[in-house]
Protein backbone atom coordinates (compact mmCIF):
# COMPACT_ATOMS: atom_id res chain seq x y z
CA UNK A 1 0.00 0.00 0.00
CA UNK A 2 2.82 2.38 0.93
CA UNK A 3 4.55 1.51 -2.35
CA UNK A 4 1.38 2.30 -4.37
CA UNK A 5 0.93 5.58 -2.50
CA UNK A 6 4.46 6.64 -3.36
CA UNK A 7 3.92 5.76 -7.02
CA UNK A 8 0.69 7.79 -7.04
CA UNK A 9 2.39 10.80 -5.48
CA UNK A 10 5.22 10.59 -7.99
CA UNK A 11 2.75 10.46 -10.91
CA UNK A 12 0.85 13.45 -9.51
CA UNK A 13 4.12 15.37 -9.13
CA UNK A 14 5.11 14.67 -12.75
CA UNK A 15 1.66 15.71 -13.98
CA UNK A 16 1.83 18.86 -11.85
CA UNK A 17 5.26 19.82 -13.18
CA UNK A 18 4.15 19.15 -16.75
CA UNK A 19 1.07 21.34 -16.28
CA UNK A 20 3.18 24.14 -14.84
CA UNK A 21 5.49 23.88 -17.85
CA UNK A 22 2.58 24.10 -20.26
CA UNK A 23 1.24 27.20 -18.51
CA UNK A 24 4.51 29.04 -18.91
CA UNK A 25 4.91 31.24 -21.97
CA UNK A 26 7.19 30.28 -24.82
CA UNK A 27 10.13 32.61 -25.42
CA UNK A 28 11.34 33.53 -28.89
CA UNK A 29 14.51 35.63 -28.73
CA UNK A 30 15.34 37.03 -32.17
CA UNK A 31 18.69 38.76 -32.61
CA UNK A 32 20.32 40.18 -35.72
CA UNK A 33 23.97 41.06 -36.11
CA UNK A 34 24.63 44.83 -36.27
CA UNK A 35 20.97 45.79 -36.75
CA UNK A 36 21.05 49.27 -35.28
CA UNK A 37 18.12 51.34 -34.00
CA UNK A 38 18.54 53.91 -36.82
CA UNK A 39 17.45 51.22 -39.29
CA UNK A 40 13.92 50.80 -37.89
CA UNK A 41 10.70 52.60 -38.61
CA UNK A 42 9.54 52.78 -34.99
CA UNK A 43 12.73 54.38 -33.65
CA UNK A 44 12.00 57.49 -35.70
CA UNK A 45 15.48 58.09 -37.11
CA UNK A 46 16.29 59.79 -40.40
CA UNK A 47 15.71 56.41 -42.08
CA UNK A 48 12.23 55.84 -40.60
CA UNK A 49 10.42 57.26 -43.63
CA UNK A 50 11.91 54.42 -45.71
CA UNK A 51 9.84 52.00 -43.57
CA UNK A 52 12.68 49.44 -43.41
CA UNK A 53 11.12 47.12 -40.77
CA UNK A 54 7.31 46.91 -41.09
CA UNK A 55 7.13 43.39 -39.60
CA UNK A 56 9.53 43.94 -36.71
CA UNK A 57 7.83 47.26 -35.92
CA UNK A 58 4.71 45.25 -35.10
CA UNK A 59 6.38 44.23 -31.85
CA UNK A 60 6.49 47.89 -30.78
CA UNK A 61 2.96 48.64 -31.99
CA UNK A 62 1.60 45.63 -30.08
CA UNK A 63 4.13 45.65 -27.24
CA UNK A 64 6.90 47.81 -25.83
CA UNK A 65 9.86 49.70 -27.28
CA UNK A 66 12.92 50.53 -25.15
CA UNK A 67 14.49 53.84 -26.12
CA UNK A 68 17.47 53.42 -23.78
CA UNK A 69 18.62 49.82 -24.22
CA UNK A 70 22.42 49.63 -24.32
CA UNK A 71 25.16 47.09 -24.76
CA UNK A 72 28.04 46.97 -22.30
CA UNK A 73 30.66 46.25 -24.98
CA UNK A 74 29.79 47.01 -28.59
CA UNK A 75 31.33 44.05 -30.37
CA UNK A 76 29.78 40.69 -31.33
CA UNK A 77 31.40 38.03 -29.13
CA UNK A 78 31.47 39.93 -25.81
CA UNK A 79 27.91 41.18 -26.25
CA UNK A 80 26.64 37.66 -26.88
CA UNK A 81 28.52 36.39 -23.84
CA UNK A 82 26.97 39.09 -21.69
CA UNK A 83 23.48 38.22 -22.94
CA UNK A 84 23.99 34.54 -22.05
CA UNK A 85 25.67 35.11 -18.67
CA UNK A 86 24.06 38.30 -17.37
CA UNK A 87 27.60 39.40 -16.48
CA UNK A 88 30.06 42.11 -17.47
CA UNK A 89 33.12 41.11 -19.44
CA UNK A 90 35.76 40.87 -16.71
CA UNK A 91 33.55 38.41 -14.86
CA UNK A 92 32.46 36.23 -17.78
CA UNK A 93 36.03 36.50 -19.17
CA UNK A 94 34.96 37.28 -22.74
CA UNK A 95 36.67 40.62 -23.37
CA UNK A 96 37.08 40.57 -27.13
CA UNK A 97 36.52 38.56 -30.31
CA UNK A 98 38.89 35.84 -29.10
CA UNK A 99 36.76 35.08 -26.06
CA UNK A 100 35.31 31.61 -25.44
CA UNK A 101 32.15 30.81 -23.52
CA UNK A 102 32.38 27.31 -22.10
CA UNK A 103 29.25 25.19 -21.71
CA UNK A 104 29.17 25.56 -17.94
CA UNK A 105 28.99 29.36 -18.34
CA UNK A 106 26.13 29.34 -20.83
CA UNK A 107 23.96 30.23 -17.88
CA UNK A 108 20.75 31.35 -19.57
CA UNK A 109 20.32 27.98 -21.29
CA UNK A 110 20.99 26.12 -18.03
CA UNK A 111 18.47 28.19 -16.09
CA UNK A 112 15.72 27.82 -18.71
CA UNK A 113 16.22 24.05 -18.82
CA UNK A 114 15.81 23.93 -15.03
CA UNK A 115 12.46 25.66 -15.50
CA UNK A 116 11.22 22.94 -17.83
CA UNK A 117 11.88 24.65 -21.16
CA UNK A 118 13.10 22.94 -24.28
CA UNK A 119 16.01 25.10 -25.37
CA UNK A 120 17.52 25.73 -28.79
CA UNK A 121 19.83 28.17 -30.53
CA UNK A 122 19.91 28.43 -34.33
CA UNK A 123 22.01 30.72 -36.52
CA UNK A 124 24.98 32.81 -35.48
CA UNK A 125 26.77 31.77 -32.27
CA UNK A 126 30.34 33.19 -32.49
CA UNK A 127 31.52 32.11 -29.03
CA UNK A 128 34.14 29.50 -30.03
CA UNK A 129 32.93 26.69 -27.75
CA UNK A 130 29.85 24.82 -28.98
CA UNK A 131 26.54 25.80 -27.30
CA UNK A 132 26.31 22.47 -25.50
CA UNK A 133 24.16 23.86 -22.67
CA UNK A 134 21.22 23.99 -25.11
CA UNK A 135 19.06 20.93 -25.78
CA UNK A 136 19.52 21.61 -29.49
CA UNK A 137 21.74 23.79 -31.62
CA UNK A 138 22.39 24.34 -35.29
CA UNK A 139 24.86 27.17 -35.69
CA UNK A 140 27.27 28.83 -38.08
CA UNK A 141 31.03 28.41 -37.83
CA UNK A 142 32.31 31.78 -36.59
CA UNK A 143 30.85 34.56 -38.71
CA UNK A 144 29.53 32.07 -41.23
CA UNK A 145 28.91 32.94 -44.86
CA UNK A 146 26.05 34.91 -46.34
CA UNK A 147 25.43 32.36 -49.09
CA UNK A 148 25.34 28.55 -49.00
CA UNK A 149 25.94 28.57 -45.26
CA UNK A 150 27.37 25.63 -43.33
CA UNK A 151 25.66 24.93 -40.01
CA UNK A 152 26.77 22.30 -37.53
CA UNK A 153 24.17 20.47 -35.47
CA UNK A 154 24.20 19.02 -32.00
CA UNK A 155 24.86 15.29 -32.08
CA UNK A 156 25.79 15.20 -35.77
CA UNK A 157 29.19 14.12 -37.09
CA UNK A 158 28.36 15.11 -40.65
CA UNK A 159 31.17 16.94 -42.46
CA UNK A 160 31.49 19.06 -45.55
CA UNK A 161 34.40 20.28 -47.66
CA UNK A 162 34.69 24.04 -48.19
CA UNK A 163 37.14 26.36 -49.91
CA UNK A 164 38.78 28.87 -47.58
CA UNK A 165 41.80 31.07 -48.27
CA UNK A 166 42.65 29.04 -51.34
CA UNK A 167 42.59 25.72 -49.50
CA UNK A 168 40.07 22.90 -49.19
CA UNK A 169 39.03 22.27 -45.58
CA UNK A 170 36.83 19.62 -44.02
CA UNK A 171 34.59 20.99 -41.28
CA UNK A 172 31.67 19.73 -39.21
CA UNK A 173 28.24 20.54 -40.58
CA UNK A 174 25.98 20.54 -43.58
CA UNK A 175 25.90 23.11 -46.36
CA UNK A 176 22.56 24.63 -47.32
CA UNK A 177 21.81 26.45 -50.55
CA UNK A 178 20.54 30.01 -50.50
CA UNK A 179 20.90 33.13 -48.37
CA UNK A 180 21.74 32.81 -44.68
CA UNK A 181 18.65 34.70 -43.47
CA UNK A 182 16.41 32.27 -45.32
CA UNK A 183 18.44 29.23 -44.28
CA UNK A 184 18.47 30.11 -40.58
CA UNK A 185 14.72 30.73 -40.62
CA UNK A 186 14.12 27.43 -42.40
CA UNK A 187 16.01 25.63 -39.64
CA UNK A 188 14.18 27.43 -36.85
CA UNK A 189 10.81 26.63 -38.39
CA UNK A 190 11.82 22.98 -38.73
CA UNK A 191 12.85 22.83 -35.08
CA UNK A 192 9.63 24.51 -33.96
CA UNK A 193 7.59 21.92 -35.85
CA UNK A 194 9.57 18.97 -34.49
CA UNK A 195 10.10 20.09 -30.89
CA UNK A 196 8.65 18.39 -27.82
CA UNK A 197 5.27 20.11 -27.68
CA UNK A 198 4.63 19.03 -24.09
CA UNK A 199 7.17 21.67 -23.00
CA UNK A 200 7.34 25.41 -23.48
CA UNK A 201 10.15 26.42 -25.82
CA UNK A 202 13.01 28.87 -25.50
CA UNK A 203 14.45 29.54 -28.95
CA UNK A 204 17.31 31.91 -29.68
CA UNK A 205 17.04 32.67 -33.40
CA UNK A 206 20.15 34.56 -34.53
CA UNK A 207 20.53 36.09 -37.99
CA UNK A 208 23.94 36.74 -39.52
CA UNK A 209 22.57 39.77 -41.38
CA UNK A 210 23.07 42.68 -41.64
CA UNK A 211 26.73 42.19 -40.64
CA UNK A 212 29.29 43.44 -43.14
CA UNK A 213 29.88 42.86 -46.03
CA UNK A 214 26.12 43.36 -46.48
CA UNK A 215 25.54 40.57 -49.00
CA UNK A 216 21.80 40.59 -49.64
CA UNK A 217 19.58 38.00 -51.31
CA UNK A 218 19.31 38.65 -55.08
CA UNK A 219 15.55 39.26 -54.83
CA UNK A 220 16.29 42.58 -53.09
CA UNK A 221 18.59 43.98 -55.78
CA UNK A 222 16.04 46.60 -56.86
CA UNK A 223 14.93 47.56 -53.36
CA UNK A 224 15.67 51.29 -52.77
CA UNK A 225 17.57 51.41 -56.08
CA UNK A 226 16.14 54.79 -57.09
CA UNK A 227 15.84 56.16 -53.55
CA UNK A 228 18.02 58.91 -52.11
CA UNK A 229 18.97 57.71 -48.63
CA UNK A 230 18.94 60.51 -46.00
CA UNK A 231 22.43 61.35 -44.75
CA UNK A 232 23.54 62.42 -41.26
CA UNK A 233 24.93 65.96 -41.09
CA UNK A 234 27.93 64.72 -39.09
CA UNK A 235 29.02 62.61 -42.05
CA UNK A 236 30.39 65.80 -43.58
CA UNK A 237 30.94 68.08 -40.58
CA UNK A 238 31.79 66.58 -37.19
CA UNK A 239 31.95 69.88 -35.29
CA UNK A 240 33.31 69.39 -31.74
CA UNK A 241 32.79 65.66 -31.46
CA UNK A 242 35.84 63.80 -30.16
CA UNK A 243 38.89 64.71 -28.10
CA UNK A 244 42.66 64.46 -27.99
CA UNK A 245 42.11 60.70 -27.91
CA UNK A 246 40.38 60.62 -31.29
CA UNK A 247 41.76 63.74 -33.01
CA UNK A 248 45.22 64.33 -31.57
CA UNK A 249 46.67 67.73 -30.63
CA UNK A 250 46.73 69.14 -34.11
CA UNK A 251 44.35 66.73 -35.83
CA UNK A 252 47.15 64.31 -36.69
CA UNK A 253 45.08 61.28 -35.60
CA UNK A 254 41.95 62.12 -37.63
CA UNK A 255 43.09 60.18 -40.74
CA UNK A 256 43.80 57.07 -38.67
CA UNK A 257 41.20 56.68 -35.91
CA UNK A 258 37.93 54.93 -36.73
CA UNK A 259 37.10 53.44 -40.13
CA UNK A 260 35.21 55.93 -42.28
CA UNK A 261 32.73 56.35 -45.12
CA UNK A 262 34.84 59.05 -46.76
CA UNK A 263 38.48 59.17 -47.85
CA UNK A 264 39.36 60.30 -44.31
CA UNK A 265 40.67 56.91 -43.19
CA UNK A 266 42.86 55.67 -46.03
CA UNK A 267 43.43 52.32 -44.36
CA UNK A 268 39.75 51.34 -44.25
CA UNK A 269 36.80 53.25 -45.63
CA UNK A 270 33.44 52.23 -47.00
CA UNK A 271 34.17 53.62 -50.44
CA UNK A 272 36.86 50.95 -50.81
CA UNK A 273 34.40 48.20 -49.87
CA UNK A 274 31.74 49.60 -52.19
CA UNK A 275 34.25 49.73 -55.09
CA UNK A 276 33.93 53.49 -55.52
CA UNK A 277 36.60 55.02 -57.78
CA UNK A 278 39.32 56.21 -55.39
CA UNK A 279 40.13 59.16 -57.64
CA UNK A 280 36.70 60.75 -57.10
CA UNK A 281 37.17 63.61 -54.62
CA UNK A 282 35.16 64.20 -51.45
CA UNK A 283 32.36 65.05 -50.84
CA UNK A 284 31.13 63.25 -53.98
CA UNK A 285 33.10 60.13 -53.01
CA UNK A 286 31.51 60.19 -49.55
CA UNK A 287 28.03 60.60 -51.00
CA UNK A 288 28.43 57.71 -53.46
CA UNK A 289 29.95 55.43 -50.82
CA UNK A 290 27.23 56.22 -48.29
CA UNK A 291 24.37 55.66 -50.72
CA UNK A 292 25.70 52.28 -51.82
CA UNK A 293 26.57 51.29 -48.24
CA UNK A 294 23.11 52.07 -46.90
CA UNK A 295 21.28 50.41 -49.77
CA UNK A 296 23.19 47.17 -49.29
CA UNK A 297 22.74 47.34 -45.52
CA UNK A 298 19.00 48.01 -45.77
CA UNK A 299 18.55 45.22 -48.32
CA UNK A 300 19.97 42.85 -45.71
CA UNK A 301 17.59 44.35 -43.15
CA UNK A 302 14.69 43.79 -45.57
CA UNK A 303 15.63 40.11 -45.75
CA UNK A 304 15.64 39.89 -41.96
CA UNK A 305 12.25 41.60 -41.69
CA UNK A 306 10.68 39.30 -44.28
CA UNK A 307 11.99 36.23 -42.48
CA UNK A 308 10.70 37.48 -39.14
CA UNK A 309 7.29 37.56 -40.84
CA UNK A 310 7.71 33.85 -41.63
CA UNK A 311 8.26 33.15 -37.92
CA UNK A 312 5.22 35.24 -36.99
CA UNK A 313 3.11 33.43 -39.60
CA UNK A 314 4.01 30.08 -38.06
CA UNK A 315 3.14 31.24 -34.55
CA UNK A 316 -0.18 32.62 -35.79
CA UNK A 317 -1.06 29.43 -37.65
CA UNK A 318 -0.27 27.28 -34.61
CA UNK A 319 -2.15 29.53 -32.18
CA UNK A 320 1.07 30.32 -30.30
CA UNK A 321 1.46 34.03 -31.00
CA UNK A 322 -0.15 35.37 -27.84
CA UNK A 323 1.43 32.82 -25.51
CA UNK A 324 4.93 33.53 -26.80
CA UNK A 325 7.12 36.31 -25.44
CA UNK A 326 8.76 37.66 -28.58
CA UNK A 327 11.91 39.71 -28.17
CA UNK A 328 13.77 41.40 -31.00
CA UNK A 329 17.19 42.99 -30.61
CA UNK A 330 20.60 43.42 -32.23
CA UNK A 331 23.85 42.29 -30.64
CA UNK A 332 24.83 45.97 -30.50
CA UNK A 333 24.27 49.14 -32.47
CA UNK A 334 26.12 50.20 -35.61
CA UNK A 335 27.48 53.41 -37.10
CA UNK A 336 25.73 54.25 -40.36
CA UNK A 337 27.93 57.18 -41.31
CA UNK A 338 27.42 59.24 -38.16
CA UNK A 339 30.61 61.22 -37.41
CA UNK A 340 31.95 59.65 -40.62
CA UNK A 341 32.28 56.29 -38.86
CA UNK A 342 31.34 52.76 -39.91
CA UNK A 343 31.20 49.59 -37.79
CA UNK A 344 30.49 49.59 -34.03
CA UNK A 345 32.90 49.54 -31.00
CA UNK A 346 32.36 53.20 -30.04
CA UNK A 347 30.49 54.35 -26.94
CA UNK A 348 28.74 56.88 -29.18
CA UNK A 349 24.96 56.51 -29.24
CA UNK A 350 24.50 54.79 -32.58
CA UNK A 351 26.97 52.05 -31.61
CA UNK A 352 26.07 51.66 -27.94
CA UNK A 353 22.27 51.69 -28.27
CA UNK A 354 20.59 48.35 -28.97
CA UNK A 355 17.13 48.08 -30.47
CA UNK A 356 14.92 46.24 -27.99
CA UNK A 357 11.27 45.40 -28.63
CA UNK A 358 9.03 42.96 -26.74
CA UNK A 359 5.53 41.65 -27.48
CA UNK A 360 3.53 39.67 -24.92
CA UNK A 361 -0.11 40.82 -24.84
CA UNK A 362 -0.89 38.92 -21.61
CA UNK A 363 1.39 41.35 -19.78
CA UNK A 364 2.46 44.28 -21.98
CA UNK A 365 0.15 47.07 -23.08
CA UNK A 366 0.28 47.71 -26.83
CA UNK A 367 2.14 50.77 -28.02
CA UNK A 368 4.20 51.27 -24.86
CA UNK A 369 7.48 53.19 -24.97
CA UNK A 370 9.91 53.60 -22.10
CA UNK A 371 13.10 55.59 -21.53
CA UNK A 372 14.17 53.30 -18.67
CA UNK A 373 17.87 52.45 -18.90
CA UNK A 374 18.49 48.75 -19.45
CA UNK A 375 21.55 46.94 -20.74
CA UNK A 376 22.35 43.48 -22.03
CA UNK A 377 23.30 42.14 -18.59
CA UNK A 378 19.55 42.47 -17.85
CA UNK A 379 18.31 40.28 -20.70
CA UNK A 380 18.96 36.89 -19.06
CA UNK A 381 17.56 37.89 -15.64
CA UNK A 382 14.41 39.23 -17.28
CA UNK A 383 13.83 36.14 -19.43
CA UNK A 384 14.32 33.91 -16.37
CA UNK A 385 11.92 36.06 -14.34
CA UNK A 386 9.30 35.98 -17.11
CA UNK A 387 9.56 32.19 -17.02
CA UNK A 388 8.80 32.31 -13.25
CA UNK A 389 12.35 31.45 -12.29
CA UNK A 390 14.60 33.01 -9.67
CA UNK A 391 17.39 35.23 -10.95
CA UNK A 392 20.76 33.80 -9.86
CA UNK A 393 22.94 35.95 -7.60
CA UNK A 394 25.93 35.51 -9.91
CA UNK A 395 24.26 37.65 -12.57
CA UNK A 396 25.06 41.37 -12.56
CA UNK A 397 21.90 42.33 -14.42
CA UNK A 398 18.43 42.85 -12.99
CA UNK A 399 15.03 41.79 -14.25
CA UNK A 400 12.95 44.56 -15.82
CA UNK A 401 9.74 42.48 -15.74
CA UNK A 402 8.04 45.23 -13.75
CA UNK A 403 8.84 47.76 -16.48
CA UNK A 404 7.28 45.43 -19.03
CA UNK A 405 4.11 44.98 -17.02
CA UNK A 406 3.67 48.47 -15.52
CA UNK A 407 5.49 50.59 -18.13
CA UNK A 408 7.34 52.44 -15.40
CA UNK A 409 10.60 52.01 -13.56
CA UNK A 410 10.78 50.67 -10.00
CA UNK A 411 11.97 53.29 -7.51
CA UNK A 412 15.33 51.56 -7.12
CA UNK A 413 15.97 51.14 -10.86
CA UNK A 414 19.37 52.08 -12.26
CA UNK A 415 20.04 55.67 -13.25
CA UNK A 416 23.21 54.93 -15.22
CA UNK A 417 24.83 52.20 -17.30
CA UNK A 418 28.48 51.23 -17.65
CA UNK A 419 30.28 50.59 -20.94
CA UNK A 420 33.71 49.15 -21.81
CA UNK A 421 35.38 48.49 -25.18
CA UNK A 422 38.59 46.48 -24.83
CA UNK A 423 39.99 45.90 -28.33
CA UNK A 424 42.47 48.76 -28.53
CA UNK A 425 43.21 49.71 -32.16
CA UNK A 426 42.11 46.27 -33.36
CA UNK A 427 41.79 45.33 -37.01
CA UNK A 428 41.73 48.20 -39.46
CA UNK A 429 38.84 49.86 -37.63
CA UNK A 430 41.36 51.41 -35.21
CA UNK A 431 39.15 52.29 -32.24
CA UNK A 432 40.96 53.25 -29.02
CA UNK A 433 40.02 51.25 -25.92
CA UNK A 434 37.70 53.15 -23.60
CA UNK A 435 35.09 52.97 -20.88
CA UNK A 436 32.41 55.28 -19.57
CA UNK A 437 29.07 55.95 -17.96
CA UNK A 438 25.77 57.04 -19.46
CA UNK A 439 22.78 58.52 -17.63
CA UNK A 440 19.56 59.76 -19.20
CA UNK A 441 21.12 63.19 -19.73
CA UNK A 442 24.90 62.81 -19.81
CA UNK A 443 27.62 60.57 -21.14
CA UNK A 444 31.21 60.56 -19.88
CA UNK A 445 33.85 58.60 -21.81
CA UNK A 446 37.50 57.95 -20.92
CA UNK A 447 39.82 56.74 -23.68
CA UNK A 448 42.71 55.18 -21.76
CA UNK A 449 44.65 54.43 -24.92
CA UNK A 450 46.35 51.04 -24.45
CA UNK A 451 45.94 47.33 -25.01
CA UNK A 452 44.93 45.28 -21.96
CA UNK A 453 47.61 42.70 -22.79
CA UNK A 454 50.28 45.33 -22.11
CA UNK A 455 51.80 45.36 -25.54
CA UNK A 456 51.67 47.71 -28.45
CA UNK A 457 49.41 46.30 -31.14
CA UNK A 458 51.12 45.64 -34.42
CA UNK A 459 49.91 48.18 -36.95
CA UNK A 460 48.72 47.42 -40.45
CA UNK A 461 49.65 50.92 -41.54
CA UNK A 462 52.85 51.96 -43.29
CA UNK A 463 55.26 53.54 -40.78
CA UNK A 464 54.85 57.03 -42.16
CA UNK A 465 51.12 56.86 -41.44
CA UNK A 466 51.62 56.28 -37.72
CA UNK A 467 54.11 59.03 -37.12
CA UNK A 468 51.78 60.42 -34.45
CA UNK A 469 52.52 57.39 -32.26
CA UNK A 470 56.06 58.53 -31.55
CA UNK A 471 54.76 61.80 -30.07
CA UNK A 472 53.21 60.02 -27.09
CA UNK A 473 54.53 57.54 -24.50
CA UNK A 474 55.16 54.11 -25.98
CA UNK A 475 52.91 52.24 -23.55
CA UNK A 476 49.89 54.38 -24.39
CA UNK A 477 49.96 54.01 -28.16
CA UNK A 478 47.13 56.54 -28.38
CA UNK A 479 46.63 59.64 -26.28
CA UNK A 480 44.28 59.29 -23.30
CA UNK A 481 41.37 61.71 -23.29
CA UNK A 482 37.94 62.51 -21.88
CA UNK A 483 34.64 63.33 -23.57
CA UNK A 484 31.40 64.62 -22.03
CA UNK A 485 28.09 65.01 -23.87
CA UNK A 486 24.76 66.50 -22.84
CA UNK A 487 22.38 64.11 -24.59
CA UNK A 488 19.27 66.18 -23.90
CA UNK A 489 20.60 69.30 -25.59
CA UNK A 490 23.03 67.54 -27.94
CA UNK A 491 21.51 64.15 -28.87
CA UNK A 492 23.90 63.64 -31.80
CA UNK A 493 27.01 64.20 -29.62
CA UNK A 494 28.43 67.08 -31.62
CA UNK A 495 29.90 69.11 -28.75
CA UNK A 496 32.38 67.64 -26.27
CA UNK A 497 31.83 69.60 -23.06
CA UNK A 498 34.65 68.08 -21.05
CA UNK A 499 36.70 70.81 -19.37
CA UNK A 500 34.30 73.58 -20.38
CA UNK A 501 33.26 76.06 -17.65
CA UNK A 502 30.00 75.21 -15.90
CA UNK A 503 30.32 71.43 -16.14
CA UNK A 504 32.71 70.86 -13.24
CA UNK A 505 30.05 69.44 -10.88
CA UNK A 506 28.46 67.28 -13.58
CA UNK A 507 31.88 65.85 -14.44
CA UNK A 508 32.74 65.20 -10.79
CA UNK A 509 29.43 63.44 -10.14
CA UNK A 510 29.80 61.27 -13.24
CA UNK A 511 33.33 60.25 -12.29
CA UNK A 512 32.11 59.20 -8.84
CA UNK A 513 29.32 57.19 -10.45
CA UNK A 514 31.80 55.63 -12.87
CA UNK A 515 34.06 54.55 -10.01
CA UNK A 516 31.12 52.99 -8.17
CA UNK A 517 29.97 51.04 -11.22
CA UNK A 518 33.48 49.78 -11.96
CA UNK A 519 33.76 48.52 -8.38
CA UNK A 520 30.26 47.02 -8.28
CA UNK A 521 30.70 45.04 -11.49
CA UNK A 522 34.28 43.81 -11.08
CA UNK A 523 35.58 46.22 -13.74
CA UNK A 524 38.44 47.77 -11.75
CA UNK A 525 41.22 46.23 -13.88
CA UNK A 526 42.72 44.36 -10.95
CA UNK A 527 44.58 42.11 -13.41
CA UNK A 528 45.77 45.05 -15.51
CA UNK A 529 47.86 47.36 -13.31
CA UNK A 530 49.24 49.19 -16.37
CA UNK A 531 45.69 50.33 -17.15
CA UNK A 532 45.11 51.29 -13.52
CA UNK A 533 48.20 53.48 -13.61
CA UNK A 534 46.99 55.33 -16.72
CA UNK A 535 43.58 55.88 -15.13
CA UNK A 536 45.19 57.23 -11.96
CA UNK A 537 47.48 59.55 -13.92
CA UNK A 538 44.69 61.02 -16.06
CA UNK A 539 41.64 60.86 -13.77
CA UNK A 540 41.79 64.49 -12.70
CA UNK A 541 43.07 65.97 -15.96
Amino acid sequence: MIYLTRILLLVLLVISLDTIGQDRPNVLFIMSDDHTSQAFGVYGSRLAKLNPTPTIDRLAHEGILFENAFCTNSICTPSRATILTGQYSQTNEVLDLNGRLRAEKQYLAHEMKKLGYETAIIGKWHLKEAPEAFDYYKVLHGQGSYFNSVLYEKGSNETVEIERRGKTETILGRQYKGHSSDIITDQSLQWLKERDQSKPFFLMHHFKAPHDMFEFAPRYADYLENTEIPEPASLYYNRNNGSLATRGKNGEMIPHIGSSVSHRNQNRNMGQHMKIDQDIPDPEYTHLAYQEYLKRYLRCVKGVDDNVRRLFDYLEEEGLMDNTIIIYTGDQGFMLGEHDYIDKRWMYEESMRMPFLVRYPKMIKAGTRTDAIINNTDFAPTIIDLADGSVPDYMHGKSFKEILSKAKEPEDWRTATYYRYWMHMAHAHANPAHFGVRTKQYKLIFFYGCDYRKRRKESNWPEEKVAFSVQIPFEYFTTPGWELYDLVNDPFEMNNLYGQPGYEQVTSDLKKKLELLRTEFNETDEDYPHIQSIIKEHWDL
